[in-house]
């Protein structure tokens, strides 16, 4: 396992489960702040911090509205932008330890359970990944995919 700094970014998360869930795997696996974008609840919320079991009141995070704004101060700062989403441009995340050092700061940048990531951001990020898919559904939730790819970030 390496200790590079990982941050999550939810931006526009509609199910505040989601967003618990996010937040109780985000301090799994060590990841170093939560940035709730847009109209992403924010803790307190009783249905964020009953699936969150707690982890809301310890796990930094930081409530944004502009995500380009958000984007750009973070790559300013050298964080590697990447993209969880599934395009005709992204690969597998298990191959992005390829391009990476192993120190290298990461922003993983979740999207939206309906939309993905904005086509608006997807131009910003340095890579985008996807999650292979290996049954008939194209698709994971939101919360799921993210803990994967928190994991796969971990642990290359």
């Amino acid at each position: 396992m390496n200790n590079r700094d990982i941050i999550l970014i939810l931006p526009n998360i509609r199910s505040c489960h989601n967003v618990g869930a996010m937040f109780r795997t985000a301090d799994a696996f060590a990841i170093s702040k939560l940035y709730l974008v847009g109209y992403t609840a924010t803790p307190p919320k009783i249905q964020i911090d009953k699936v969150s079991l707690g982890a809301e009141t310890w796990m930094p995070w930081e409530k944004r509205e502009d995500m380009q704004v958000l984007v750009h101060e973070l790559k300013e700062q050298g964080f590697m932008v990447v993209g969880l989403e599934k395009n005709e441009s992204s690969r597998e995340i298990r191959k992005l330890k390829l391009e990476i050092d192993i120190d290298q700061s990461i922003a993983l940048i979740v999207g939206n359970e309906v939309d993905g990531v904005d086509d608006d951001i997807l131009p910003l990020c340095d890579a985008i990944v996807h999650i292979p898919m290996l049954g008939k559904k194209e698709s994971l939730n939101v919360s799921i995919a993210a803990g994967i790819a928190m994991y796969a970030l971990r642990h290359q």
